[in-house]
């Protein structure tokens, strides 16, 4: 008979079941919570190092705080797989990331212990400390605690935030999860005990009794040296002067693995009165817990489906290379006939493929870290001196950036490149990460060059002219994933601007795409050219300039006209309207019909499912041409 693996977690529903328990139950617990998120991601895939770094913070924190009615906020969501288990949701837990399951995010509509949606990182601090100001106006009594970590502290949201909250007098708790001992010293058993005293009622109210006999004895120059001197000390014995500087109160560094130093400190911040923002500085080991995890933290930061025993992950059936990968391999070509090609990422390397670039060109590559308002910048800069930065940024991600491609790229029209991964839906990651809004966002400035790759081949050749273009900025996107199978050119050819290309030739009905639903497109036009309706395919390849030449013959000679792209309203089909009118081709009888994604954000799920709720597929292509001329979308009776 298999033995029971989780006794102790199958008792816990909500975090209030183990409010009693003891330390040896709590460790007992983090083990059993660690082994049930290692065997259900093995089954769904996901984000797996984070999580199992925060396993016993997590324990700790809910043996301590009083969720929900204490505001629990996780930043860079995917931290948050064991407080999923423990707060009502493990029944589940083996639906993440699926059709209709549980988010790999934190999300307010999804639990009550979820009082933040996160998925985008370095949020927290601003949204905790909005929480706690909030408390206050109400005269409320309630604990608000951020767990910032997994590199959230390199953007500068963070730091506004701190700046922000240092500045108030709101009780507000920050957790610092330093999972890549970038900033702590190594922790031990005196550390742990100075993190105890310094968090300790006595030690506080002994702090504040002092400040107050200063502050009435002493002159006032002298009492502020004398409270600056007792941070300055701490801050020699304990670290955090930066924190202390930015108005928080440091304890730490504390082992977020050791229950037995980690569940008093909590206590002892959770008990004091102590006003104003406190950071507690928590060392965790990313993968913890896991051999495979521990011992590549990058590889198993997010994962497929795996083997718990080897730590095997499923490798995909071989099929085309990656979108990702031929942007990689195009701009390493470009690189060697350029020595001015330099590229950008903001804290992902792999997930971009400049992992690969920095491989060839090590001095030439450059991580900023979450920062991607910092990257568009920089890379400005850079353009300034005659380089040619490609800044690859998830579409998601790019958005955090708007500001500085407008103000800093778009209106000094710098040549900044920008790979824009992720366009349109994504899948399991959901709407926090689909690239839904940029055609429309970078389609509206002045100057600015937009391209969407069709196939991988496509992207090469964008990659080219990209790279050939000096006198404006230029943005080309890509979709997740693999590419559609076509043959690769050693080298990208460069583009004539403005200049799209027909695939099909018909005389009834024309579909003009934008990006990588050319393939969807194709298959309409052959379901509708067997219904004896004749069809146009054209790739649009740019959205600017516009293929004005192009948009006027389609327009002209087809009694219908369809765009379709992988982006909101207000992009490629807009363009393309607003050109119409203006000469008076809609005037003719023209009927047009733009195809862009819905005015609802799409949840988590396949990505053909995800553009059939979108209606981007080709059955929803045909269907529209059909209504377009009146017809059912089950008249089948072939038209003379």
């Amino acid at each position: 008979m298999i033995s029971n693996r989780t006794p102790l977690l199958d008792t816990v529903r909500t975090p209030a079941d183990i409010r009693q328990f003891d330390i040896d139950q709590l460790k007992q617990l983090a083990d059993e919570v660690r082994r049930e998120m290692i065997d259900a991601v093995s089954v769904t895939g996901g984000h797996l190092g984070a999580g199992l770094g925060v396993v016993e913070l997590t324990v700790a924190l809910h043996h301590v705080f009083a969720t929900p009615e204490d505001r629990l906020i996780w930043d860079v969501g995917h931290q948050a797989y064991p407080h999923k288990i423990l707060t009502g949701r493990r029944d589940r837990i083996r639906t993440l990331r699926q059709g209709g399951g549980l988010s790999g995010f934190t999300r307010r509509s999804e639990s009550e212990y979820d009082p933040f949606g996160a998925a985008h990182s370095s949020t927290s601090i601003s949204a905790a400390l909005g929480m706690a100001v909030a408390r206050d106006f109400k005269g409320e009594r309630r604990n608000v605690i951020a767990v910032i970590g997994d590199g959230a502290m390199s953007a500068g949201m963070a730091y506004e935030a701190m700046n922000n909250a240092g500045a108030m007098n709101s009780r507000l708790i920050v957790i610092l999860n330093d999972n890549d001992m970038s900033i702590a010293p190594p922790v031990g058993a005196m550390s742990a005990y100075l993190s105890r005293l310094l968090s300790s009622r006595s030690y506080l109210g002994l702090r504040q009794l002092a400040k107050q006999i200063g502050e009435k004895i002493l002159p006032r120059g002298l009492a502020s040296m004398a409270e600056k001197a007792e941070e300055y000390a701490r801050g020699m014995v304990a670290g955090g002067t930066m924190f202390e500087e930015l108005g928080f109160y440091y304890v730490g560094p504390v082992d977020g693995h050791n229950l037995d130093h980690l569940v008093p400190v909590l206590k002892n911040i959770h008990d004091t009165d102590k006003t104003g923002p406190v950071l507690i500085h928590v060392v965790t080991q990313k993968g913890k817990g896991y051999g495979p995890a521990e011992a590549a933290a990058d590889k198993y930061h997010g994962v497929s489906k795996f083997d718990v025993v080897t730590g095997t992950q499923a490798k995909p059936k071989a099929g085309p290379p990656s979108y990702t990968k031929v942007f990689a391999e195009s701009l390493i070509r470009e690189a060697e006939a350029d020595e001015r090609i330099v590229a950008i990422t903001a804290a992902m390397p792999s997930g971009t493929g400049l992992d690969l670039f920095a491989k060839r060109f090590p001095q030439r590559t450059f991580d900023v870290g979450i920062a991607e308002q910092h990257a568009v910048t920089f890379a400005a800069g850079m353009a300034c001196e005659g380089f040619k930065p490609f800044a690859a940024i998830y579409s998601t991600f790019l958005q955090r950036a708007y500001d500085q491609v407008v103000h800093d790229v778009a209106i000094q029209k710098l040549p900044v490149r920008f790979a824009i991964d992720r366009a349109g839906l994504v899948g399991a990651d959901g709407a926090t990460h689909a690239g839904s809004f940029d055609i429309a966002y970078l389609g509206c400035l002045p100057d600015m060059v937009l391209m969407a790759a069709a196939d991988e081949a496509e992207l090469v050749h964008m990659v080219a002219t990209a790279a050939a273009i000096d006198d404006r900025p230029s943005a080309f996107r890509y979709p997740r994933g693999e590419g559609m199978g076509v043959a690769l050119p050693e080298r990208g050819l460069v583009l004539p601007l403005g200049k799209g290309r027909v695939m099909r030739e018909g005389s009834s009905i024309a579909i003009l795409s934008f990006g990588a639903r050319l393939g969807e497109a194709l298959k309409a036009a052959d379901d509708l050219a067997a219904r004896g309706l004749p069809t146009t395919v054209a790739d649009a390849r740019f959205c600017k300039p516009l293929d004005t030449d192009l948009v006027r013959q389609l327009a002209r000679h087809h009694e219908v006209l369809i765009t379709i792209e992988e982006g909101s309203i207000g992009g490629f089909g807009s363009h393309v309207l607003q050109f119409l009118a203006h000469e008076g081709l809609l005037d003719q009888g023209l009927k047009v019909r733009p195809m862009v994604l819905p005015d609802f954000f799409i949840d988590h799920d396949a990505p053909v499912k995800q553009y059939d709720i979108a209606g981007l597929n080709a059955p929803q292509i045909v269907a529209t041409a059909l209504s377009a001329l009146g017809l059912p979308s089950a008249e089948l009776t072939v038209r003379a």
